[in-house]
């Protein structure tokens, strides 16, 4: 049984407890986690603080933080696969994608060492003759990272990469399903040579880790991926501090397919959009909005499409569909789709948990159509797709725009005037039009609504890890001559 180490303080520890964790193609204890409590998160916020204030990292220039970036991203391209072997083993996700995913999360790290010298202030025009005035961005404080489980390596680059660049220190919590990717993240990092306390990496549970982490009085920023539910959480213990928030939440994100769409090219990115690491991600397509016209005619592809996936061993290179990551996730499933088939959803295909070991549940498709379904509404986090159908454009919008949620969206037509009618019209942070999934460095990413708000990737990212000081310099050698008029 492997055994891994929180990271504090440059030190790797055992942690106020242990607990064990799940290997979800199998169901079995695989290793050993460090369980932090109040004491620990206290000590890596302490030593985050002090690392921000004394000692080398904040004598270094913003050119040496990006070369310690590039260190580690040349260790995360270095270590991918033994990362991406992790990653599979603790949280189910299958070896192609954690492979290919892991391999570009190297290129966050390399963007962000890129953008550390060039975060730039400003000097202002100001209406007083004798006063020099510049803006400069200085980092914000300790940052709270709290990361899930699925595509944790990438989440947490996100994250990491602009807070070292804006010059903060972090305390990265892990989930306590599935950390150990992250856990071993920690050695790139001491490899790479940060000075000990800018990053330090726990896991823990909620009650005793997540909630004393966000409400720690030294806590200046928490950065949050998760569910709408535990967000709130988060704000509410934001307020013992003040701290400031970036939230990348859920989504019900809308695809909506037109009928003079490539209805193959659609088809695929439909299946990835939600079948795709087993449905375990926040911009899944989960609401198809079909063209009436031709709802039955790409139903039936999508079908032929599901019904064809290959089933199996996450570590398996051939395997298309893993796991899901933990059983409670699958019983939550099972439980929604129940409900939804009681509403009156119709099953296409899938719809029954894959009996043996492990937390396995098939590719899943509703019809929905006419149907008030709570699959329609509630987020599965799963391989499961409910269908809708629509009768023209301001259906298809109406249609995507009824959720709570905003983080995506997908559009699949050749018209191009259309295209953009949309774009502008659906109320989403991030819209694919004929494609999805595509993620970049360079390009923000989050939502509106209860998909959360902020922005990870891009320059904006790292912006919210800064805060402006107004410097006021006067020019002028003559005395103040009345000390009671302000100027």
């Amino acid at each position: 049984m492997e055994r891994f180490q929180e990271y504090i303080d440059g030190q790797f520890l055992d942690g106020e407890a242990r607990f064990d964790s799940l290997d979800p193609a199998t169901g079995a204890v695989w290793a050993t986690m460090p369980e932090a409590r109040k004491a620990d998160v206290d000590r890596a916020v302490s030593a985050a603080h002090a690392a921000l204030y004394d000692g080398a990292w904040p004598k270094m220039t913003a050119t040496q933080r990006g070369k310690l970036l590039y260190s580690l991203a040349d260790l995360v391209a270095a270590n991918a696969q033994t990362l991406a072997e992790l990653e599979t083993r603790d949280t189910g996700k299958i070896i192609r994608e954690t492979s290919a995913q892991i391999a570009y999360v190297a290129e966050y790290y390399r963007y962000y060492a890129g953008i550390a010298d060039k975060i730039e202030g400003s000097y202002l025009p100001i209406d007083k003759p004798d006063m020099d005035v510049w803006l400069r961005r200085e980092p914000v404080g300790v940052v709270a990272m709290v990361v899930p489980w699925n595509s944790q390596l990438f989440l947490s680059a996100v994250k990491i990469g602009p807070a070292l660049a804006a010059g903060c220190t972090v305390v990265v919590k892990a989930s306590e399903d599935g950390p150990a990717p992250l856990l071993e993240l920690a050695r790139l990092i001491h490899e790479a040579g940060f000075p000990p306390g800018v990053v330090n990496v726990i896991t823990g549970f909620g009650p005793s880790c997540g909630s004393a982490l966000g409400r720690h009085p030294k806590i200046s920023h928490v950065a949050f991926t998760g569910g709408p539910e535990t967000a709130r959480h988060v704000v509410r213990n934001s307020a013992e501090n003040l701290a400031s928030t970036s939230l990348e939440l859920g989504g019900k994100s809308p695809f909506i397919v037109f009928a003079d769409a490539d209805l193959e090219s659609a088809a695929n990115a439909q299946i990835a959009g939600i079948f795709a690491a087993t449905g375990q991600s926040c911009v899944a397509g989960s609401r198809l909005i079909v063209e009436k016209s031709i709802k039955d005619r790409f139903v039936s592809l999508l079908k032929s499409k599901a019904e064809a996936i290959r089933i199996g061993a996450p570590l398996d290179m051939a395997t298309e569909v893993g796991p899901l990551a933990t059983s409670r996730q699958r019983q939550a499933i099972v439980a929604l789709v129940e409900r939804s088939v009681a509403a009156g959803a119709t099953l296409v295909t899938g719809g029954r948990p894959i009996e043996g070991d492990g937390f396995y549940y098939p590719p899943t498709i509703l019809d929905c159509d006419g149907v008030a379904s709570p699959s329609l509404v509630e987020e599965f986090f799963g391989p499961v797709l409910s269908v809708v159908s629509f009768e023209d454009e301001a259906h298809a919008l109406h249609l995507a725009n009824d959720t709570v949620y905003g983080l995506a969206a997908g559009v699949f037509t050749q018209n191009l005037t259309r295209a953009h009618r949309l774009m502008k019209g659906i109320r989403a942070g991030v819209v694919w039009v004929n494609t999805y999934r595509a993620v970049s460095p360079i390009a923000p990413f989050g939502g509106f609504g209860l998909s959360g708000h902020g922005r990870e990737g891009g320059m904006a990212a790292v912006l919210d890890y800064t805060r402006t000081k107004t410097i006021w310099l006067r020019t002028s050698d003559d005395p103040i001559p009345d000390p009671f008029v302000m100027r």
